[in-house]
């Protein structure tokens, strides 16, 4: 079966990382199995280092435990070079750089 493309918003991998519980842990869980595929791009990988780190205090990884994580998802995600920037389109100007 191919797996499902998926590209995680920062809100998801965070509650994915806060809790246990709920769709957001599960999701992150998939990942090992190669249900679903993440495709990624430096922006996207540079926000959700400083969304962790600054919520670090409510999480139970240190500083160093969220790198080794954002190398991880570097290394079994496609990754992929942004060539052009579609912006301004959504609402939250803060999730274009998902639609790119």
């Amino acid at each position: 079966m191919t797996p499902v493309q998926i590209v995680l918003d920062t809100n998801v991998l965070y509650a994915g990382l806060r809790s246990r519980r709920g769709a957001s842990f599960k999701l992150l869980k998939h990942l090992e199995t190669g249900r679903f595929e993440l495709n990624l791009s430096v922006p996207l990988v540079l926000e959700y280092e400083e969304v962790l780190l600054r919520k670090e205090p409510t999480l139970t990884f240190t500083p160093e435990e969220i790198g080794t994580l954002l190398d991880y998802l570097c290394r079994i995600a496609n990754l992929h070079e942004v060539h052009f920037l579609w912006r301004p389109i959504l609402n939250d100007p803060k999730d274009d750089m998902i639609l790119d």
